[in-house]
């Protein structure tokens, strides 16, 4: 079995990479369907995922990354009896909740929250240096690239500050090593 992981934007997928390549999740890349996640919200509509479908013979379970995960995935015919699960991990309301907390504004933003999103205050309040924040994926890779472990604390204290989810959602935290830092 192989897990194909498939995220909603690109700042999801480089979230992803960076924890792959510093051997952070439970799983390698060894795991994964063609050896790499995918940025892409459907089967259908990804030429990249299909193919690596079509290339690999055998069972697949699907971990869908991403904020809002609302839309339904839909499973082709030609994959439905290969495709062994689905699993959604969600970072609501907003992926950038994660540079809030490791920025420390958690407690800040809970402030303004009702009339502010996660995006806007982070624009308002998250750098990189002397770059603020731009929603680019060049921006994750920067923050977060070079110090992975700041990222394993933002995703392990959003876990324990939002307390939980839908029933059939994960937090990206269910997805890292046990042995990972506190």
């Amino acid at each position: 079995m192989k897990l194909l992981i498939m995220c909603e934007g690109p700042n999801e997928l480089a979230i992803m990479r960076i924890l792959l390549r510093n051997n952070l999740l439970a799983f390698s890349e060894d795991d994964l369907l063609n050896l790499v996640p995918y940025h892409a919200r459907q089967i259908k509509k990804s030429a990249a995922v299909q193919t690596a479908l079509n290339l690999y013979p055998g069972e697949v379970k699907i971990l869908r990354v991403g904020d809002g995960l609302n839309e339904k995935l839909v499973i082709p015919k030609e994959y439905e009896e290969r495709v062994i699960g689905i699993e959604k991990y969600c970072t609501k309301p907003e992926l950038e909740m994660l540079l809030i907390i490791a920025e420390k504004q958690f407690v800040d933003y809970e402030k303004v929250k009702s009339s502010m999103k996660p995006k806007i205050f982070a624009k308002n309040n998250v750098k990189c240096g002397r770059k603020k924040y731009d929603n680019s994926t060049s921006f994750y890779m920067d923050y977060f690239g070079t110090n992975p472990d700041v990222l394993v604390m933002a995703i392990k204290e959003y876990k324990r500050l939002k307390g939980s989810h839908k029933k059939d959602e994960f937090y990206l935290a269910d997805l890292l090593k046990p042995d990972t830092i506190s």
